[in-house]
């Protein structure tokens, strides 16, 4: 390998030799772009210093972040620093730097190979030297740059995107500088709000490091790319008068003076133009930065992607169309395996089949499904631009996702998504479809005038369920994957079944608020400890069997440790065998449960033991004693709900005695059904238990025919991908591909509630509503009652420990997380609405509880002691927080 290339040379599929930041300048150049000249010393320059060091670069990958690695990072950086330069290459450096010219000042910059990559630009992490004269400087900054590889910063910030220590390497460019009138960084795509073609340009005069390191306020454009309309400009504190804003349609600036930006209008559209020419030639939106010399010539120098934005769904229809999240419906966070997806788009197929809507392809999913950072999304545009879906919608947002409602209710000025549907009768005929494929006159009428036939309707539902599941033990893989496709398609609309029972018990509640004239928000507590929940009950099998085992090792063994020995069967006896029970009751269930591809409890059993390890800690005779103890707590429950009856009864009788009983007959149907809500998923999910479990004898067959490493790969293929696997192949690679994206995708923290096709996140145009104000946090109130105690931020349940009373804040809840919610104080969640999963359980227990909270898990800090209004819907924090404790740390 060479030491050193001119840019000319280079290329972007040579980010190994030359780093990310020069791969990217090369591109540039072979496509034309201006920028200025220069070359770059090779990454083989540095691996012949980096050789040198006596192998303390190898000790700090072996340290792999721990403390003792900050130390061998300065050791590392101060051997780079007086390491001698190979004869070789400093010919190279000092003749190159002479062809540029006499003492021309040069920026000597950080390239590595891990930088300006579409998951993790690496920002700022390595250094820059600008004005650089004359070759011993420039070699001196060489060894600067080669020294930054090994900052703190840059050893954090590559633990924390899960790049190797032992995989980068730095490579250095030497360009000749911009004798810069103006200068800036540019987006070809508006960071803030996600709007593909909408360039968002800062400038400031001189050079643009004060722009890139924060130190001045600089000019702000907003251009449209590709109409060349200023969308905004903004004059900031960079130029030589004093920073006023103008608003859009303001007159163009003739030049720099008092309140005048410093590039004029036709200079921001022809920095827009350029942003057009990068972004195409890349394929994806670009973070550039340029700069405009004292000629009015343009010159770029740097382009890298935009990783903060969110990847846009694939979409099947033209125009605008607004995406709804389903992993922020179902309170999961993270991405799905493929395999999942699969699942998702079959069940997706059979419940849109009951309204008529089926696709031809199940395979495929319904149309209005759709994918992006391996989660899916609804297409709800035909709703939006509907007349029946703009009073359905939004009524359905209210209980399962309240801040996704303001989003939308945003939309309804935006021109682009009008009204354009206003018959209702293709609404009516598809919800007259789903009642008749459901039966729902027949099980309304159960509810209502049969309730045993009702409930024994469900308990049938759930046997006919596995019976379906079962699949013969010499089933062939072809075999086993057409009984996947069949049950998937099939198993929801059955489960579905059930929700006409369910919902006539809601409908009765509402009922009942009317007969008696009391707000439904004040009947709340009659919805407390219901019967015939399968999670909640669920959530107090395993605290009761906390009072069945044996203490140790569960006080002492660490949860993975403890999975180990049940899995050896060496727990102590009663511990081994009522473990075993529990998991054959509820072992299909698991944290992120709806995605097909995650190991089920009763695969790995470490979380449920670390639940259960969490409560043989507790102090339990405190918490009987003082009536914490969640058994107490549901059986008090459980009282108030039958007081909380008796008053909506009396309330009624003093209206008539006939409004009385319509309201005893309606209360209690809705405690007979309520708790139902959550048995279609508890049946979905043991429908994806069993399918796992099959495809798993896929994965066993591929795998040992050499087109998997392992049988658990089969949940990074598709449906039909394992099929064709059957005929031959070796899917390795892709699969290591997959889990690569997988795993990036894992460390994504942001995932939108509403996206719209041209990349716009509608609800970065809405103003906070409460939001953050004076120390107040505010969201949809839940589950009422007020609480006060020091804050837990959990991202991830798994090894999670909650001390009793402490507040639980979290971006979202699957039923995978309700153990913690037994010891619990209080809930806070940035998604959810009122019926939304972690909300019902949380009123349940008697949990004050506020979801739909912006950003939460950023703004609360653990050990904080926060107050939880479930009635008001807010979170107080302290005035002046206290330093983060023990219970920070988010798991």
């Amino acid at each position: 390998m060479k030491t050193a290339l001119d840019l000319c040379e280079i290329d972007g599929g040579m980010p190994d030799e030359v780093g990310g930041k020069a791969a990217n300048l090369g591109e540039l150049v072979r496509a034309g772009l201006p920028v200025p000249p220069g070359w770059v010393l090779t990454t083989e320059a540095y691996r012949q210093v980096a050789d040198g060091l006596g192998g303390a670069l190898d000790e700090l990958v072996a340290a792999g972040g721990s403390t003792g690695g900050t130390a061998l990072a300065a050791r590392a950086r101060a051997l780079l620093l007086e390491a001698p330069v190979p004869g070789a290459v400093r010919e190279e450096i000092l003749s190159r730097y002479a062809a540029l010219g006499d003492d021309v000042p040069v920026a000597v910059r950080s390239s590595a190979t891990a930088e300006d990559l579409p998951f993790a630009s690496f920002a700022g992490q390595q250094d820059t030297y600008l004005n650089v004269v004359g070759g011993e400087a420039v070699l001196d900054a060489v060894r600067r740059c080669w020294a930054s590889l090994w900052t703190d910063r840059a050893v954090a910030y590559r633990e924390s995107q899960g790049v190797g220590h032992d995989r980068v390497r730095l490579a250095v460019v030497v360009q000749a500088m911009v004798d810069a009138r103006v200068a800036g960084v540019m987006f070809t795509a508006n960071p803030v709000t996600g709007r593909r073609r909408e360039a968002v340009i800062d400038a400031a005069p001189g050079l643009g490091d004060a722009v890139v390191s924060g130190a001045v306020d600089p000019d702000r454009f907003v251009v449209d790319v590709a109409t060349g309309e200023i969308r905004e400009r903004h004059a900031g504190g960079a130029g030589t008068g004093a920073g006023t804003g103008t608003g859009v349609g303001a007159g163009t600036s003739a030049g720099m003076g008092a309140g005048r930006p410093c590039l004029t209008d036709a200079e921001a559209r022809e920095l827009a133009a350029l942003a057009a020419r990068v972004e195409d030639h890349f394929g994806a939106p670009q973070d550039t930065e340029w700069a405009l010399d004292h000629r009015g010539t343009l010159w770029l120098t740097q382009s890298r992607p935009i990783t903060t934005l969110y990847p846009l769904p694939e979409s099947r229809r033209d125009g605008l169309r607004v995406y709804f999240s389903f992993n922020v419906a179902q309170g999961v966070m993270g991405p799905l395996t493929p395999m999942g997806l699969s699942a998702v788009r079959l069940f997706g197929a059979g419940g849109t089949a009951l309204f008529g809507y089926g696709p031809a392809d199940p395979l495929s999913g319904p149309p209005v499904m759709a994918e992006s950072g391996q989660r899916l999304w609804l297409d709800v545009t035909t709703a939006v631009r509907s007349r029946a879906g703009r009073v359905i919608l939004p009524r359905l947002l209210t209980l399962g996702e309240a801040r996704a409602k303001a989003v939308l209710d945003g939309l309804a000025g935006d021109p682009r998504l009008s009204v354009v549907h206003r018959d209702l009768r293709p609404a009516v005929r598809g919800f007259a479809r789903f009642a008749r494929r459901v039966h729902a006159p027949a099980r309304v009428f159960q509810a209502l005038a049969r309730p045993r036939a009702a409930l024994a309707y469900t308990a049938r539902v759930g046997e006919e369920l596995e019976a379906r599941l079962r699949v013969p033990d010499g089933a062939t893989p072809a075999e086993r994957i057409d009984h996947a496709v069949r049950t998937l398609r099939t198993a929801f609309p059955a489960v579905l079944s059930i929700m006409p029972i369910v919902i006539t018990g809601y409908g009765l509640f509402a009922l009942a608020s009317r007969l008696c004239g009391t707000s439904m928000a004040e009947l709340q507590d009659v919805l407390r400890s219901v019967p015939r929940n399968p999670t909640t009950e669920m959530d107090l099998a395993l605290w009761e069997l906390a009072t069945r085992v044996e203490p140790e090792p569960f006080r002492t063994e660490p949860a993975e440790e403890l999975a180990r020995r049940y899995r050896a069967g060496t727990l102590p006896p009663t511990a081994q065998r009522e473990i075993a029970a529990f998991l054959r009751r509820y072992g299909h269930r698991g944290v992120a449960e709806i995605d097909l591809g995650v190991p089920r409890w009763s695969e790995d059993p470490a979380h449920v033991l670390g639940v259960l390890s969490n409560y043989l800690r507790a102090d339990r005779r405190r918490m009987e004693a003082d009536g914490t103890a969640p058994d107490a707590l549901f059986a008090r429950g459980e009282l108030r709900a039958r007081a909380a009856v008796e008053r909506a009864v009396s309330a009624a009788r003093r209206r008539g005695p006939l409004r009385a009983a319509l309201t005893r007959y309606a209360l209690g149907r809705t405690r007979m059904y309520a708790g139902l809500r959550e048995l279609p998923k508890f049946h979905a999910v043991r429908t994806l238990a069993a399918v796992r479990a099959s495809l798993l004898a896929v994965g066993a067959h591929l795998a040992a025919e050499g087109g998997l490493e392992a049988p658990e790969d089969v949940f990074f293929l598709r449906l039909e991908e394992a099929r064709a696997a059957l005929g031959g192949g070796d899917l390795r690679a892709l699969v290591a591909e997959r889990r690569q994206v997988y795993e990036r995708e894992s460390r994504r923290r942001h995932v939108p509630r509403v996206l719209l096709s041209d990349g716009t996140e509608p609800e970065t145009l809405l103003r906070p509503a409460g939001g953050h104000r004076d120390g107040v946090l505010t969201g949809t109130p839940a589950s009422a009652g007020t609480v006060t105690g020091p804050a837990r931020v959990v991202l991830d349940p798994v090894g999670a420990h909650l001390e009793p009373g402490e507040v639980l804040v979290c971006p979202s809840t699957d039923p995978g997380w309700t153990p913690l919610f037994l010891t619990a104080g209080g809930l806070v969640m940035e998604m959810g609405g009122a019926m939304s999963h972690g909300a019902v359980v949380a009123r349940e227990y008697g949990i004050p509880a506020v979801v739909g909270v912006p950003d939460a898990t950023r703004r609360v800090r653990g050990g904080q002691e926060i107050t939880v209004d479930g009635a008001a819907g807010t979170v107080t924090l302290p005035a002046a927080p206290d330093q983060p404790s023990a219970s920070t740390t988010s798991v």
